[in-house]
């Protein structure tokens, strides 16, 4: 098993803002998909009354964003993004963040000074947003500073909720 920034065997989906992912890459694979699988358990179990079980993210989800949009990516096949210990990226892939709303999450597509990664980011936070809706997670492209793109990303709706009134 990984493990955690705690230095406990928990596992942690790679936000981007941690060091380089080491270890046997099958293993860790293994623990992605394991942890994937939990989800979805979780998801079939707490899906509210009309919604279609596993289809959109669950309370669990919603209160830690980040770590739920960062195992939507990484569960995805997506590459994160890296930093060393002086906090300088060392690797081209997706960073996830803290919305400025609850239950949202913010992805960044970053890499280290030189690397291109602003030239790759359009095609690389498309396919963050397609793995990303696969799991039930909407993904709104915007342009920030700089011109810079980004993904807002928020849960689904339910299928099921209040109409219109």
């Amino acid at each position: 098993m990984s493990t955690g920034p705690d230095g406990k065997g928990a596992f942690e989906a790679a936000t981007g803002d941690g060091p380089p992912l080491t270890g046997d890459p099958e293993q860790r694979s293994r623990e992605v998909r394991s942890a994937l699988d939990g989800l979805r358990q979780i998801r079939r179990l707490t899906a509210p009354p009309g919604a279609a079980a596993g289809a959109v993210p669950a309370d669990w989800e919603r209160r830690q964003p980040v770590r739920a949009v960062a195992l939507a990516l990484e569960a995805g096949g997506l590459a994160p993004s890296a930093v060393d210990a002086t906090g300088a990226r060392t690797a081209t892939g997706y960073r996830v963040g803290a919305g400025d709303r609850p239950a949202t999450a913010v992805v960044t597509w970053l890499g280290p000074p030189g690397s291109g990664a602003a030239g790759q980011e359009t095609e690389a936070l498309a396919a963050c947003a397609a793995a990303l809706g696969r799991l039930g997670w909407e993904a709104l492209l915007y342009k920030g500073p700089r011109g810079r793109r980004f993904l807002e990303v928020e849960p689904a709706p339910t299928a099921a909720g209040p109409g219109p009134s």
